[in-house]
């Protein structure tokens, strides 16, 4: 009984069923019984991009059919998490987390669905699309949907032009609906920060880096809402809900501008891939953190980052109850006080526009993780170790102490772990979403 797009005009109404995203059906209607599979199937029906959709009206029937029938549950696997290496993996604080199971039920959904949606409906709109699509071509002044038009002079263009962009540019993903910053090649020293006596030895030596080639970087950390437009579109579960110490701190993932936690190194790169991006290198996360300062911090800590310090009801000295007590007595600590991750994009940003680079959650990056890879990694362009057993985290999160609110500060991680502190942001040289 509604209609997924507004417009005062029937041109207004036309250039939005043709260029834009319909919306889930239960942001339109949040009473409706559908199923995440059944929304998936129609969405993928509906996606903008001709190579994403059903090849058939035959097909999308089939797929329709089946995700409706009310025969087939849901289940979400449960995730259990595997313990992290204390030997051979740096960490903060550590905490012990339980899996969550996440089922879904099954409800009589299928006439509700079909009368919102409409096969014949649904069958003009892939037409029309196909027809707008295949009549569009690759132009300078929308980057983001030439990418998606795979020839390889659309993706010649699309670098030229991302190459061109000046320091602080912003573009919106319309696959996520994120915001990303242009951040320019350049020069930095990457590992320990002169004057900074808290480095450990995976920090060591400093050492020249360049990044040869400007990318994109996510503005903030991937949000809960920009997760869940993931999951629609590809027919996956929410991870589940984060809590610490049997306290929820998201109840129902209702925030939708909270960061998403709860995700495997796999989970976040399906995400970036999805999203036309990708996980950042760790040189380019350090790069971009540092947004041209050589200091250990891009700013005062309160200032720019959450961490166990400001990130409850009172202020803590968190360095203190560390070195004084437990494990047990900070987690407690940390429990009693209400320590919480914050929504994204509150504290300053740093000089190239980007926020929470420290704090909030940690964040996953694309590299494998060595001890010694400092030792003889390159100076341009460093991608990381071939492989490894564990993949590498930045920036600190809501849960920890001063010590690790460090730009240089790293961390590994098994890839297949996932806990309330951990996060991540996609970026890349060219979208194509």
């Amino acid at each position: 009984g509604r209609t997924p797009f507004h417009s005062d005009t029937p041109v207004g109404y036309l250039r939005m069923h043709m260029q834009e995203t319909p919306p889930p059906f239960r942001t339109v209607k949040p009473d409706l019984p559908a199923l995440p599979r059944l929304e998936s199937v129609v969405m993928k029906a509906l996606t903008k991009d001709r190579d994403q959709r059903y090849t058939s009206v035959l097909e999308f029937a089939r797929a329709f059919a089946e995700a409706a029938d009310a025969r087939k549950a849901v289940v979400g696997a449960v995730r259990e998490p595997p313990l992290r290496d204390h030997d051979t993996m740096f960490q903060p604080p550590p905490t012990a987390r339980r899996a969550i199971s996440v089922a879904t039920g099954i409800g009589g959904t299928r006439s509700r669905l079909i009368l919102w949606v409409g096969i014949p409906a649904a069958a003009l709109l892939l037409v029309l699309g196909g027809w707008y699509v295949s009549s569009m071509h690759p132009h300078r002044s929308s980057p983001i949907q030439s990418a998606s038009v795979q020839t390889p002079q659309a993706t010649v263009l699309q670098q030229e032009w991302d190459q061109a962009q000046p320091l602080g540019t912003l573009k919106l993903n319309p696959k996520d609906g994120l915001k990303y910053v242009w951040i320019p090649p350049g020069t930095f020293m990457m590992g320990c920060s002169p004057g900074d006596t808290e480095c450990g030895d995976d920090e060591k030596p400093p050492h020249q880096v360049t990044i040869t080639k400007g990318f994109w970087l996510g503005q903030t950390e991937v949000t809960v809402g920009a997760y869940k437009r993931f999951t629609v579109a590809t027919g996956r579960q929410m991870p589940p809900e984060p809590d610490f110490k049997g306290r929820l701190l998201n109840p129902g993932w209702r925030d939708d501008t909270m960061p998403i936690a709860n995700v495997t190194w796999d989970e976040a790169h399906a995400y970036c891939s999805w999203a036309g991006a990708r996980l950042p290198t760790e040189a380019e996360w350090e790069y971009a953190a540092r947004a041209g300062s050589t200091a250990a911090r891009y700013g005062g800590l309160d200032e720019i980052a959450w961490y166990a310090d400001n990130s409850g009801r009172q202020r803590l000295d968190s360095e203190r109850i560390w070195k004084e007590g437990t494990v047990t007595t900070y987690e407690k600590r940390m429990s009693d006080n209400g320590n919480d991750m914050h929504k994204v994009g509150q504290k300053r940003a740093n000089g190239f526009g980007l926020y929470d680079m420290l704090g909030n959650v940690l964040e996953w990056v694309n590299d494998w993780y060595d001890q010694n890879y400092y030792q003889n990694n390159p100076s341009q362009d460093p991608t990381g170790p071939a492989s490894g057993q564990a993949r590498v985290l930045r920036g600190g999160s809501w849960h920890d102490f001063t010590g690790y609110f460090r730009v240089s500060v790293r961390y590994g991680y098994n890839p297949a772990w996932w806990d309330e502190l951990d996060g991540f942001r996609c970026g890349g040289e060219a979208f194509a979403p």
